[in-house]
Order: C-alpha cells, then structure tokens, then sequence
C-alpha cells in the first residue's frame, strides 16, 4: 500500500511561510510528479512527506495512519536523491544490500533480495563492480537498486538525472517508467522538467510559490489549463500568449495558443511575420517569428522540411478550435 495524504500542511521557515496551507491526496500505485520554476517548493513539499522536514501545521497520513511526527525511517518510504551518495568502497552488491545489512536482515534473505533488483535493474552482470566502474546512468540504478531491496510504500525521487546527460537522461526515464509499470508501487517524482512531467506520470501536481496551481493526468493540464502560469508552464516549446487586438477579436484579455496549432504558410494566412530564428531539428522545424504588434516572437512548430531561414516573411493561422481564452487575473475562460 501506498496511499498518501496531506492535509492542510504548512512549511516555515522562520516568519517566512513557503508552504501555505495545501491539500493533496495521492492513491496507491500513482505515479505522480511534482513540477515547477526552481523555488516553487517541491522538493521542500517531498522533502516534508519523506519526513526530513518538520511540518508546521497539518497532517500528513500514509496508508491511513498519522505519520506527521514519525521518524523518516519509520515511514516506510524510500527517497533516491539527485546525488547517488553510494559507498565508493563498496561492490554494487554491497551497496545495494547496505539498507538490509543495517536492518539486521539475515545473508541469504539479502542475496536474494540485492539479485531480484539487480534483474529488474539490468545490474546482474555489475554486482561485483566498484561504483567508479559505473556510467552515471548505472549508478543511479544502483542508488534505486538500494531503495528497492527496502520494499517501501512508496518510491520519492528527488531531481534524480538532474546531473546525467541529455541522452541518458531519456533512457533513465524510460527505466523508471518501466520501473513502476512493473513493480506498481507509488512513486513521487521531483523535476523542474515539464518533458520528464509529461512523459512519466499518471498524475502532474503543478506548483508555484508553495500553491498547488492545478492537478490532473498530463493530457488535462495540456488541453485544459487553469490559468497562464499553467499553460505557460506545461508542453513544449510552450505556449504562445497573445494580447491587445489580437486576444480582443476573441472578446478577451489574452489567448493563448500552442505552436502546434498555428499553421504556417509563404503564401497567405491571418497573420504576417517576419522569421527571426529558425531552428531546425530534423522531424520538426520550430521558428519564432516577429508578428508586428506583439512584444515577443510567436514560436511556431513545422516539419522538418519547411524551408525557411532568418528575414523571410511567413502567414500564420491558428486553429481556432484550439485556441484557450483567459481573464485578467490569467484565469482560463471555459
């Protein structure tokens, strides 16, 4: 079981506040990640689950039962941090048994244990390496390998490719994601990432300032965002706001539109623009186009055959099915 409650938890930090009071439940078996700018308060929020920050007001209940002031240990959560914090003195093996060794778990019962993450890993033909014989990418399995030999509630991952390369940084999300399609055990997830939000969870808790701005499944914060920060916030390269006569045609205040939804043409369309940038990636061409009346480029997506380059005059249309409408307050309009 792997059932997580939070009710009306707050977090200071002296007289400053960095949680306000935030509700959240998280089901048994999701995978759920926390998202936003750097200083939002997410790793602060997991860190207050984990039990390595006090909670100043609230409840926190797991499975059920009052958790709020029970040691981290004694919590039955697992927590995989951005740094590895292996033993570099000790085999893969060692390291991944360390957890059962200090719980007084007997030998066999540790072999079995440390060989059963290792296969689930792809880690068997390492058990006896050195951690300075790994590839980052393998170490970081390694520090997962140690969290799951516990058999916890639950897995808290902390930013944990932060610091591997961008190619292992996409196989590692596909081992996780994996990961928890096999094991079905709850998992929260940290990353200032919107592409590792997108990809990997079942549920997207999307902060700023310590507020939960909104919660849903990926393709609900996509298609129907609460307000700018949101829609701003989630998808890749992110939305296009547009304000003044363009958003007043629409009778609002701002529309916001995903560079996937404009289309764009040499010949004709609603609005004209000159290309500033256009960056070719192969499958996808994205340009970002100076639109006379607008402060910022509108970023457009393409395919990769569309051949245009700096100083030439493209028409945008946007698909007027997928245009989202917001208030003053940045508040989405249904």
């Amino acid at each position: 079981m792997g059932q997580i409650t939070l009710n009306q938890i707050t977090k200071s930090f002296g007289e400053v506040q960095v949680i306000p009071p935030l509700d959240l439940q998280i089901e048994d078996g999701e995978f759920v990640v926390f998202v936003g700018p750097s200083g939002c308060g997410k790793s602060t929020l997991l860190r207050l689950i984990a039990g390595l920050e006090d909670v100043t007001t609230g409840e926190i209940l797991i499975d059920g039962n009052e958790a709020t002031r029970v040691p981290p240990a004694k919590r039955g959560l697992a927590m995989v941090f951005q740094s590895y914090a292996l033993y570099p003195h000790m085999s893969v093996r060692k390291n991944i048994a360390f957890p059962l060794r200090m719980a007084g778990i007997d030998k066999e019962t540790q072999k079995a244990k440390v060989e059963a993450a290792a296969k689930v890993l792809n880690l068997t033909d390492y058990l006896e390496r050195k951690p300075g014989q790994l590839s980052g990418g393998q170490r970081q399995r390694v520090a997962i390998g140690r969290a799951i030999v516990r058999e916890p509630a639950a897995f808290l991952f902390d930013e944990p490719l932060s610091n591997l390369d961008a190619a292992l940084r996409v196989n590692m999300r596909l081992e996780i994601s994996e990961l928890h399609n096999s094991l079905e055990t709850t998992m929260i997830y940290v990353t200032h990432d919107q592409v590792e939000a997108m990809t990997m969870a079942d549920k997207i808790v999307v902060l700023r300032a310590g507020v939960i701005e909104q919660v849903g499944t990926p393709l609900e914060l996509y298609h129907t965002p609460r307000n700018t920060f949101v829609a701003g916030f989630i998808g890749s390269p992110k939305m296009n706001f547009l304000t003044g006569a363009f958003a007043e045609e629409y009778g609002t205040d701002t529309i916001g539109i995903r560079p996937e939804h404009l289309d764009v043409s040499q010949s004709e369309g609603k609005w004209s623009g000159v290309v500033s940038v256009s960056e070719h990636l192969g499958s996808d061409t994205f340009l970002h186009v100076d639109v006379n009346g607008l402060p910022d480029p509108v970023t457009v997506r393409a395919t990769g055959e569309f051949g245009v380059r700096h100083g030439d005059t493209v028409h945008l249309t946007p698909d007027t099915s997928k245009i989202h409408r917001f208030d003053k307050q940045g508040l989405r309009i249904a």
